[in-house]
């Protein structure tokens, strides 16, 4: 609700921010921290589109301790002169009328992210207090608002929304606060976010803020954004810049290892639309003009099969896509169906059509279009909607790839012809995963004939209740024979370390005799045709020797997990086993049977002796230190690791799976050097102990 001090000079002002404060979710989309979020945005892109025009290439963000935000740029500056229909300062215009700005037709940007004219307006009816200054010709300008109305606040120390407020009631004045050196101009906008609009646990989200940072950044090539955080007793501080743009944010979004250099699809196509202009007689005239469109493209494939798409519109991201994802997408299905079609004697390709999923498997990309005065769907701009995009974009990938296929450099040739070799064997595999799923069922251990001869399968054949152990070497096999419960648990052993499926290729791993009876046996396939409901076990339990190489392997078959059937590790279905490191036998007198004690780290078994001898108990000696699963017996192997009513498992989850492919990368990928590095710090932050723990 809007304060009650309004002044009737201002009513035709406050009538049109009214109501962005009755419908903020009209204009920001939300009153969570989304759309506190949306709001610092629609303030940045201001700074951003000046730098987009080549004006300042920094900007400041600060998130003060009291829970405002401020946006400093060495931009233009907003105009301080007064604009001729209203006759108030372009600063005033700025923020206190919806749909006006620099950017409706008056040629002062050709393309920006802001183009709405109406972030300003809407942050400043959003918040208690906004106070902005403005260096230009040769002055420091300020103005304050209170919810939106202009006025000065009168404060007794550092600037709060709770100080005095008096509203300009005749004419509102931009104050000059200060002088500044000749050729120096910029924008500082500070504003606290009124609590009466947005939700109580709204607040700024850092990490947000710092990956559109950064997005940012890659964007807008030669930008530097600084981002400082002193809201906490570290303010901490993160600065972005990168000269190299979208190829260097593909490189920085790619989650695998490259089959092909970051290629750059480039051009332009000119489109006419009718648009209504305001008259010098105030009226609204049908307008035909002509418009640009400039298309930037930078994208490659990978040995992977996750798709990484990410859209631009003047720098502004379209997460939902709209007709320029929809123009990429068709001028690359388009192109590459004909390619196909033309090499379909080299590929065996047969009569089968390349689908959108085949070409897109492993495929990283970043589509940015610049033009004026796109249209979006809401302010929020999630999808562009101006149709005459489609084409330009569909026409650009299709010439900019031709001369791509066409080259007589060596790497364009071996890179082309390995991009149809992948998309290729997508398809087969898509269609051979289709046959698959269509003809074959989920079989019983009785009907099965075509599992490893090395599976001991169990008899049940209720999912939900039947585990698959994987079992490291044939001695613990023969072990954990005796000791399963044969009804609901399955046995499968692997000889020694699988292959590093990090570092591999899909055709390697498949060609690994471990890895495909580990995925047949699963029986839900792997990769993008991996079906979950087809798995074969509720729980897959990898079981170890509880030493180094146990690790390993350990380590090397959640890699597996982790790149090919990731579903099983997001619901929760992968374990580790925990077998015991000692056993511990505790001699009772006269003819009480002696009592056994397992323990499953160095600590514990310390703890453990010490309470004996503490109570006067005595133990047999040596104890004995198990080195692997096969130096137990049966019933100790099912009593400690396999019984249910007593063993531990350890769940294996990923909670953000970006950040566990970088750790995985880290450990287990080509690149040596930074592996080397982290090696290094860390090596003394761990202990043999820890890794037998």
């Amino acid at each position: 609700m809007a304060s009650s001090d309004y002044s009737a000079r201002h009513l035709s002002v406050l009538e049109g921010l009214e109501a962005v404060r009755k419908r903020p979710g009209m204009y920001i989309g939300s009153t969570d921290s989304r759309g506190l979020m949306h709001c610092l945005w629609e303030i940045i892109d201001n700074s951003v589109d000046e730098a987009l025009g080549g004006y300042g290439t920094n900007i400041d963000v600060v998130l003060h301790e009291d829970g405002s935000v401020e946006v400093r740029d060495t931009a233009r500056g907003i105009p301080v002169d007064a604009e001729p229909k209203t006759g108030l300062s372009g600063v005033e215009v700025v923020f206190t009328k919806l749909h006006a700005g620099g950017k409706f037709g008056s040629g002062s940007y050709s393309s920006s992210g802001g183009l709405h004219g109406v972030g300003a307006s809407v942050v400043n009816a959003l918040s208690e207090r906004l106070d902005v200054e403005v260096d230009r010709d040769g002055k420091t300008w300020a103005m304050s608002f209170h919810r939106g109305e202009p006025g000065v606040f009168t404060d007794t120390g550092e600037p709060s929304p709770d100080a005095p407020f008096t509203p300009f009631e005749k004419k509102s004045e931009l104050r000059v606060v200060g002088k500044t050196k000749k050729g120096v101009t910029g924008t500082r906008v500070r504003y606290w976010a009124d609590r009466q609009i947005f939700t109580k646990g709204a607040e700024f989200q850092l990490e947000d803020l710092l990956g559109r940072a950064r997005q940012t950044a890659f964007l807008v090539p030669g930008l530097r954004l600084k981002i400082s955080d002193q809201r906490t007793g570290e303010h901490g501080v993160t600065e972005f810049g990168y000269d190299g743009g979208i190829s260097e944010f593909v490189d920085f979004l790619a989650p695998d290892t490259a089959i092909t250099d970051t290629w750059r699809l480039n051009g332009e196509g000119e489109f006419t639309e009718t648009v209504p202009v305001l008259s010098p007689t105030g009226a609204m005239v049908p307008t035909e003009l002509s418009r640009r469109c400039e298309v930037d493209i930078a994208l490659r494939w990978g040995t992977g099969y996750d798709t990484v798409m990410r859209s631009f519109v003047n720098i502004i991201a379209t997460p939902k896509g709209g007709s320029h994802q929809a123009g990429f997408d068709a001028g690359l299905v388009k192109f590459l169906r004909k390619q196909v079609e033309a090499n379909a004697r080299r590929l065996k390709a047969g009569s089968d059509k390349l689908e959108k999923d085949d070409i897109f498997a492993g495929l990283t990309a970043v589509l940015t279009v610049r033009l004026p005065e796109p249209q979006f769907e809401g302010q929020t701009k999630e999808v562009l909607g101006t149709p005459a995009v489609r084409a330009i974009v569909s026409q650009v990938v299709a010439k900019a790839m031709g001369e791509r296929f066409a080259s007589s450099k060596r790497d364009d040739k071996t890179q082309s012809a390995l991009v149809l070799d992948k998309v290729v064997a997508e398809m087969k595999s898509r269609i051979s995963a289709r046959a698959h799923k269509e003809t074959q069922r989920r079989k019983n251990a009785l009907e099965t004939s075509s599992l490893p001869p090395k599976l001991v399968d169990c008899r049940s054949s209720d999912v939900g209740n039947s585990e698959l152990f994987i079992v490291e070497g044939d001695s613990a096999l023969g072990t954990a024979r005796r000791a399963r419960d044969s009804e609901h648990q399955a046995l499968l052993p692997i000889r020694g370390k699988i292959l590093n499926v990090q570092k591999a290729s899909v055709s390697d791993m498949l060609g690994n005799a471990e890895c495909a009876s580990i995925i047949q046996v699963i029986g839900a396939g792997s990769g993008r045709s991996f079906d979950i409901t087809q798995a074969r076990y509720g729980k897959i339990i990898i079981m170890s020797d509880a030493d180094v190489d146990g690790a390993h392997i350990r380590i090397l078959l959640l890699t597996l997990f982790f790149r090919y059937m990731r579903p099983m590790i997001e619901e929760g279905r992968v374990f580790a086993a925990v077998p015991p490191l000692h056993r511990v036998v505790v001699v009772n007198p006269g003819t009480k049977p002696n009592e056994t004690i397992y323990t499953y780290s160095e600590a514990e078994l310390n703890a453990v002796l010490a309470g004996l001898k503490k109570s006067g108990r005595r133990y047999q000696e040596p104890i004995q230190r198990y080195k692997g699963l096969g130096e137990m017996d049966a019933d100790q192997l099912a009593a400690t690791t396999m019984d249910r009513r007593h063993r531990t498992l350890r769940r294996v989850r990923v909670s953000d799976a970006e950040q566990a492919m970088n750790v995985f990368e880290l450990l287990m990928g080509n690149d040596v050097a930074p592996r080397k590095e982290f090696l290094v710090q860390s090596s003394d932050q761990l202990s043999r102990e820890r890794i037998d723990a």
